[in-house]
Parts: structure tokens; sequence; C-alpha cells
């Protein structure tokens, strides 16, 4: 199953981690984790094409961490959405991801 931890501070998102796999088919073949995939790398790779400075992210074969730094409008909507897009999938595929 995949985890995806956010954390967040009077309504500022801080930090958002995706661990795990899905497990929904094989590898290579997973819908669940490619979904999951393309929905963060996309938002990393936009926040980062934006402003280089308002985040930092570690990419590791368990995961990927995300650490927030800026609470500018542009860098919290791009999470705010990232995380909405993660939740939808959630309620898809809910025995395969889960977001607290």
């Amino acid at each position: 199953m995949i985890t995806v931890k956010v954390e967040k501070e009077r309504q500022i998102f801080r930090s958002v981690q995706v661990l795990g796999h899905a497990m929904y088919d094989a590898y290579g073949k997973d819908i669940v984790c490619s979904a999951v995939s393309s929905i963060t790398i996309t938002t990393v790779n936009a926040l980062l094409s934006l402003d280089p400075k308002c985040i930092t992210y570690l990419a590791s074969h368990k995961g990927l961490s995300i650490k927030v730094l800026k609470q500018d409008q542009v860098t919290q909507t791009l999470i705010r959405n990232m995380i909405r897009m993660l939740k939808e999938l959630e309620t898809k595929y809910k025995d395969y991801i889960v977001v607290k």
C-alpha cells in the first residue's frame, strides 16, 4: 500500500511523504503507482520550474519526501492540488493508497 503523509501547520503545508508500493499489479504494470508517480513528479517539477527554492525533495527506493520551504500562494496551491488528486485516487483505490 502507498501511504501519503501530509504535515500541515495552521493550514500551511510543511511536508509530504509518499512511501510504499500499491501492489495493485506487477511492477511496471501498476496503474496506481504510475498515477501517484505522475501526480507527485509533475507537481515537484512544476514547483521547481517556478521557484527552485520553494521545496526540497529526496527520492529513494522507499518513496519521495518533499519539504515545503515557502508559504506563498503558488507553492501552497500546487501542493494542495497534488493532495487533492491523491485523495481522489484514494477514493477509487482505497485498498492501495491512503492519504493521512
